[in-house]
């Protein structure tokens, strides 16, 4: 009854009392946050390649729909593949035993943003092929629209954080600026 009928002195004030214990996060707080967290890291990684990608095909002398497509597809299945691979050989090295179940079907829930990355751009790819946009449009606008995501999940991070707008916006600019140079780096050496 203590813990349901504690609002006294110790509820109303926030403040604990010497024989009251601290309350407790749920147990799976911390664990849920941490796969939100490498969920969100593995769609930046796979926007910043798939957005390479749909870079270097807006730049190839005579881009077809379906090689594009083909491309991009590919590009992300690849992507997730090699994570689920590196994945699991990590798991094996560090625990001397193979993915459970349970483990295999975390691995497939954190790493499925990966295959996400990909929607936009097939879609773009779409609707050019439905003769609404040229090709290097929709390859382009798919860029552009990745580096205004880049944009909006580093906002999003600045406000979350409670800096204030102003470091929100410094914040997604900067994460734009990073995702744009690791492109132009993945573009230079891919010439």
């Amino acid at each position: 009854m203590a813990a349901s009928g504690a609002s006294g002195a110790s509820g109303a004030s926030g403040r604990q009392g010497p024989d009251e214990a601290a309350p407790r996060a749920p147990a799976g707080a911390p664990k849920a946050g941490a796969t939100a967290a490498a969920r969100l890291k593995e769609r930046i990684y796979a926007t910043i390649t798939l957005t390479a990608v749909v870079v270097a095909l807006s730049e190839t002398a005579h881009p077809e729909h379906l090689e594009s497509a083909l491309t991009v597809a590919v590009t992300a299945l690849g992507v997730w593949l090699a994570t689920l691979v590196a994945d699991e050989q990590a798991h094996r090295a560090l625990t001397g035993r193979g993915a459970t179940l349970r483990e295999i079907r975390a691995a497939l829930y954190v790493s499925s943003p990966l295959l996400l990355s990909a929607v936009g751009p097939l879609v773009l790819i779409g609707v050019s092929a439905l003769g609404v946009l040229e090709l290097q449009v929709a390859l382009l606008l798919s860029a552009a629209v990745a580096a205004a995501t880049l944009f909006v999940w580093g906002w999003r991070t600045g406000l979350r954080m409670g800096n204030g707008p102003l470091s929100a916006v410094v914040s997604g600019l900067v994460d734009t600026l990073i995702g744009v140079s690791v492109i132009a780096v993945k573009l230079l050496v891919g010439h």
